[in-house]
């Protein structure tokens, strides 16, 4: 797919490597692992504009106004625009990819509704996936079997399912969860903009009627939705309890969400509007 159709040209690469706090490099290996990582700690995965009605789309100047001039993140199809655009610009081999969150086998598969990024590097396929609620911090080789323990605690590992598309998982307890499946087919401009249509504005998308916040901070995960928070630590125990009625504006401010006055406070509202009503949080377990 030529980069013209991405508009890759458009891109503020400058504004984009200050904005995650890192150097143009040449392409590398370990170059690749610090832009996938620092572009996951510095944008957060995010589907306020959706559920404020006010998503600008998903073109690469839309995505960029948000990202890199105002710091503000998204959901997968805004972060794989801005990545992709990025390390094309960079000089990377890139392929974008859509796949199906869940599990096919656990009858949970939706819409190809999730973006992720391939890297072709000395001759060896990437997998990035910077935009996803737990995301990856680095890329995982596109291997059969091939796993991933960046963080002690917290294990990834790809598949190649018997249909020929690629099962990204995670290790829960005993046993492996399948975060998404990725399929090999092209993927065109239109075609993610189809995708955001359909999350942005289907009446029974998850990211039109719910909050869905996470980011990750320095030595955990932190996940807050409309009803709960979620904090993840690598080697403990999963920290998740109901979300206090008047608690996210706290978090908003913990993330480093920059939001207008205006934005934060019609979030608020929405968030309050969505919550069932309690009067305290108390801990239960990890699912």
């Amino acid at each position: 797919m030529p980069t013209k159709d991405w508009q890759v040209d458009d891109l503020d690469l400058e504004g984009y490597l200050q904005r995650i706090h890192t150097p143009a490099r040449e392409p590398s290996s370990v170059a690749l692992a610090e832009l996938h990582e620092a572009h996951v700690r510095s944008f957060t995965f995010d589907n306020i504009d959706v559920l404020l009605g006010q998503h600008p789309g998903v073109s690469l100047d839309a995505v960029q106004e948000k990202f890199v001039g105002r710091g503000r993140g998204g959901y997968c199809f805004e972060h794989s625009t801005m990545f992709a655009a990025a390390l094309e610009r960079l000089g990377y081999r890139v392929r974008r990819h859509l796949g199906r969150v869940g599990d096919p086998d656990a009858g949970t598969q939706q819409g190809r509704t999730h973006m992720v990024v391939e890297v072709v590097l000395d001759g060896q396929r990437l997998l990035c996936d910077p935009g996803f609620g737990m995301s990856l911090l680095r890329a995982i080789p596109m291997v059969d079997g091939a796993q991933d323990d960046y963080l002690p605690g917290w294990r990834y590992r790809l598949r190649r399912t018997d249909g020929g598309a690629w099962a990204l998982c995670r290790l829960r307890g005993d046993s492996w969860e399948v975060a998404h499946t990725t399929d090999e087919l092209e993927v065109k401009p239109v075609d993610v903009v189809m995708g955001h249509h359909y999350t942005s504005t289907y009446p029974g998308s998850h990211f039109t009627t719910g909050l869905v916040l996470a980011r990750h901070m320095p030595g955990r995960h932190v996940t807050v939705t409309h009803e709960s928070l979620t904090i993840r630590t690598p080697g403990q125990p999963t920290q998740h309890r109901r979300l206090r009625a008047d608690e996210i504006n706290e978090w908003l401010s913990a993330l480093d969400v920059p939001l207008t006055s205006d934005e934060r406070g019609r979030l608020v509202e929405k968030v309050r509007g969505l919550a069932a009503p309690y009067t305290a949080a108390t801990s239960v377990p990890s699912i």
